[in-house]
């Protein structure tokens, strides 16, 4: 027996040196020192997770197998083992797998433990819920009825139904294709994904440019939206009394709202930052409630009409219907977080994060139609070719609504500038954690969120016209939501050839890239026949 507890001794819980694992696995190993285990396999979602803990673990790779780094000092072999009961490292379970997992098992990439996305893994499915409910609906929801004027009410409501069930789709293939089952990889990062699925070459050419504009672009545009949206709130609360020469300035109330967001950007990691997405979900829900309330409730304008604007040509015509195809596109978003966000989750064989994470989804995804249907379908219904509240309705509804409804607009936006930012941040301390090999310095991250919120302000006083090309920006950005997963998932889980699945994916796919393109001079042609004002450096 004492040979037994010899031969059979594991590290205990709360020690972090292990052994090499070429030593331990290779057959007729030399070294009378390195005690012979058994083999062990983590489950997948460790292989590329860090643990709670800051320090770089095990994981699997399909790659070459890696000399973990070994203490001098060695596990202490005291104490009997408990018959039955396997003493374990906090982050490995004995799973009893087959030998050819273990010989996989190589040395984590160090930056994982370090970055924001994945330092915590501590998320569950309401925390996906939070994330996903305030990434997935956002003021862009509010132009939705202008996508009606153009196409009517029969194709408003069609086109709105099928973006919504073609981008859930996408949703669950992102969500699926998250971790392997083979392999044990998991992708915690879009671009991640789209660089093993895709290749490299195919990601930098047409997926890093979307999705930078989908976090910068974003964060950018949730200053604009977010310091308009107070200054609404200061004149509404203090009506004509506030009125003098001494009132900030629209840029002053950038400058205001990106001192609260940059403020709150410290927070370090995504998971820490789950009670601030759950205020932008309230908040979120609030103000589009409020909106659609209020315009049912005040009634339909006098003479309102429901006819489709037509202009001159056909060709005006269809390009004037692409573009509200666009908007309706653009109000749907946050695929690009979906990884992210369930990059913050644990998992394993028997308790993979696809399960909370997708629970999660549902019930935000059931938060945004009660949202967005009733908010196009109503104001459409409410104001027709007149679609603004304030403009309408504001000297109907009381104060108290409206400065309400700005306040809502106005925390989801810091919200929003949050969890949009936090690819962004990642991808900046990554080059700093890759320089410095060990943890970013809290004084270097806060340098660096600092510096890019500043940037976007920069960028928000310099081009705040941008908000008025949303056909454009959902024509652009319309690949990664429900073209680019379609293409993943064909390449990554090979469906039989002309099978169901096969032939929805590359039928979406297809039509998803033509669709972009289309939108795309769409967004062009109208940009340039509306004559959008390019008022650089003034803000209105």
């Amino acid at each position: 027996m004492a040979a037994d507890n010899q031969n059979h001794h594991h590290p205990s819980h709360g020690d972090n040196n292990y052994t090499d694992l070429s030593q331990v696995l290779a057959p007729g190993s030399s070294n009378p020192a390195t005690p012979r285990l058994p083999p062990i396999s983590a489950p997948p979602s460790q292989f590329h997770s860090p643990s709670l803990s800051r320090s770089p673990l095990l994981v699997l790779s399909p790659d070459r197998v890696v000399t973990a780094p070994v203490s001098a000092t060695r596990t202490p072999r005291g104490g009997a083992r408990t018959p039955g009961r396997l003493r374990t490292p906090r982050f490995i379970t004995p799973l009893g797998s087959p030998l050819r997992k273990a010989l996989h098992m190589t040395r984590l990439d160090p930056n994982d433990a370090w970055l924001p996305i994945t330092e915590s893994r501590n998320g569950n499915a309401a925390y996906a819920a939070f994330h996903t409910l305030c990434s997935g609906i956002g003021i862009q929801a509010l132009v939705l009825p202008v996508a009606f004027t153009a196409l009517g009410w029969a194709w408003g409501i069609i086109c709105l139904t099928l973006a919504f069930t073609w981008q859930l789709y996408t949703l669950y293939i992102l969500v699926q294709l998250h971790e392997s089952v083979d392999t044990g990889v998991r992708y915690s990062r879009y671009l991640q994904l789209a660089t093993a699925a895709l290749g490299e070459r195919f990601t930098k050419l047409l997926a890093t440019f979307p999705i930078l504009y989908l976090s910068a672009g974003t964060s950018m545009a949730s200053i604009v939206i977010g310091g308009s949206t107070l200054k609404l709130l200061f004149q509404t609360i203090c009506g004509g009394a506030c009125s003098s020469a001494h009132d900030p300035t629209t840029v002053e109330w950038y400058l205001i709202f990106t001192f609260a967001a940059v403020l709150l950007a410290q927070l370090p990691n995504l998971n820490s930052i789950a009670g601030v997405s759950l205020v932008g979900a309230v908040t979120a829900v609030g103000y589009c409630t409020n909106i659609w309330a209020v315009s049912v409730a005040e009634g339909r304008m006098p003479g309102v009409s429901y006819d489709p604007v037509r202009a001159g040509s056909d060709l005006e015509r269809l390009l004037s219907v692409l573009n509200a195809v666009g908007i309706v596109a653009f109000a749907f978003r946050g695929h690009n977080l979906v990884l992210e966000i369930q990059a913050t989750m644990p998992s394993s064989e028997k308790h993979p994060s696809t399960v909370p994470m997708w629970k999660g989804v549902k019930f935000a995804y059931a938060l945004i139609a009660m949202c967005i249907f009733p908010l196009a379908i109503g104001g459409y219904w409410a104001y027709g070719q007149l679609v603004s509240l304030f403009a309408y309705h504001g000297q109907d509804t009381s104060r108290f609504i409206l400065g309400l409804t700005s306040f809502f607009v106005v925390v989801n936006a810091v919200s929003s500038f949050q969890l949009y930012a936090m690819p962004t941040f990642d991808q900046m301390e990554s080059m700093v954690v890759t320089r410095l090999k060990g943890p970013c310095p809290w004084w270097i991250r806060a340098s660096l969120r600092v510096g890019f919120g500043f940037a976007c302000f920069f960028v928000a006083v310099a081009m705040p016209f941008l908000g008025s090309m949303a056909g454009l920006i959902g024509g652009i950005a319309l690949p990664v939501t429900l073209a680019y997963p379609c293409f993943m998932w064909l390449n990554v889980k090979k469906p039989t050839k002309y099978s169901k699945m096969w032939i929805l994916n590359w039928v979406l796919g297809v039509f998803g890239l033509a669709l972009s393109g289309a939108l795309i001079a769409a967004g062009v042609y109208v940009v340039i026949d509306t004559g959008v004002k390019a008022s650089f450096f003034k803000p209105i």
